[in-house]
């Protein structure tokens, strides 16, 4: 199934508590009719995912995201057989999404993934990272005992999956699948060739 169906099915279905018309919204930046969306598939434990978020996506942010070029949606694909804690992550990133703060928690869990990923018992410091960004703390641990993002973010996973994605990050754009944590000119040099095809923008 092309990646693109796997998300209109999500949209019938209304999953992850958003509105029926965009179940990604609430991780989702930029325009909803920006002529480029980019699906980032990422694992929150992962160090090459942490190097793109905190290196390259705020440059991508300034230039493309702000300036209404891209719409930039991320969607989990937990590498569970290496990464022991990318789950309980996402689980509290897709928890603090139903309080409209999943790019903050996105942020911190990024910022300090090195003190977080490799504990035993990582609930502890993942659950004071969302209380440091603001996240209601009973709405959050009541959407976690209930394990409510669990069936999303395995549903997120088997689409990226799909898509023909092996590791993180990688990146579905516009039809096509790159991969790896692409440095910030080489992401630029991509987006702005397809904006030029898309729109018809000169170089």
């Amino acid at each position: 199934m092309p990646f693109s169906q796997y998300l209109f099915l999500l949209s019938l279905l209304g999953v992850g508590g958003v509105s029926v018309q965009d179940p990604l919204a609430a991780r989702t930046k930029g325009r909803p009719n920006a002529p480029i969306t980019v699906y980032e598939m990422a694992d929150f434990q992962c160090p090459a995912c942490r190097d793109f978020a905190l290196s390259t996506l705020p440059a991508i942010e300034r230039d493309f995201i702000h300036t209404g070029k891209v719409r930039w949606v991320f969607v989990n694909f937990p590498l569970t057989q290496i990464h022991k804690n990318a789950v309980p992550a996402a689980q509290v990133a897709m928890c603090a999404a139903r309080q409209d703060k999943f790019w903050a928690m996105h942020d911190a869990l990024y910022q300090r993934q090195p003190q977080w990923a490799a504990l035993d018992q990582a609930w502890p410091a993942l659950i004071a990272l969302a209380d440091s960004v603001g996240v209601r703390h009973d709405s959050l641990v009541a959407c976690l005992n209930t394990r409510a993002t669990v069936n999303e973010i395995t549903r997120d996973a088997q689409g990226s999956a799909r898509t023909g994605a092996t590791g993180t990050p990688s990146f579905y754009i516009e039809g096509g699948l790159a991969d790896g944590a692409i440095p910030a000119a080489a992401f630029s040099r991509i987006l702005d060739s397809i904006y030029r095809v898309k729109t018809g923008a000169p170089r």
